[in-house]
């Protein structure tokens, strides 16, 4: 006995929006929380605590990305200021962030940026467009991306 096809002839089938590529701009966070190299560290773990974030980026006054802050920055910096026996109130961002940041294309398809983050263990990527920051991804994002889509095909 042969296998029937329930889904009937498929040449004819147009398109449908299930089928696009879903780009990384459809789920970039745009309301960033975003530091400055002059702050200081104290006031960075206050708002990482505060926002539930575990890192952000660093921008300079014109909006360009400077920099990212972590969560293990912070800690990086609360090791050596208690190994060394230093206060933490003259550290700022500036002196602890990470300055060669890798980035995502907003017009990036969702599952080739899951890619990405498999590849390199970064937690975030931000967006930037003509030299400005415009958001960031996640990996919590890429899997709502990939929720939404449950039950479609892949």
């Amino acid at each position: 006995m042969g296998i029937k096809s329930f889904l009937g002839s498929r040449k004819n089938q147009q398109k449908s929006n299930a089928d696009l590529p879903i780009k990384v701009s459809d789920y970039m966070s745009k309301n960033l929380i975003t530091f400055k190299s002059e702050d200081h560290m104290d006031s960075v773990i206050d708002s990482l605590i505060k926002h539930r974030i575990s890192g952000g980026p660093v921008v300079n006054d014109n909006h360009e990305l400077i920099g990212i802050i972590s969560e293990g920055d912070c800690i990086k910096q609360i090791s050596e200021s208690r190994y060394h026996n230093l206060p933490m109130e003259n550290n700022t961002v500036g002196k602890c962030m990470i300055t060669t940041v890798d980035t995502i294309d907003g017009n990036m398809d969702i599952f080739d940026a899951a890619v990405k983050f498999l590849e390199s263990k970064h937690r975030r990527f931000p967006i930037v467009e003509n030299g400005k920051l415009i958001g960031q991804i996640s990996q919590k994002d890429i899997l709502k991306a990939a929720m939404n889509l449950k039950g479609h095909t892949w």
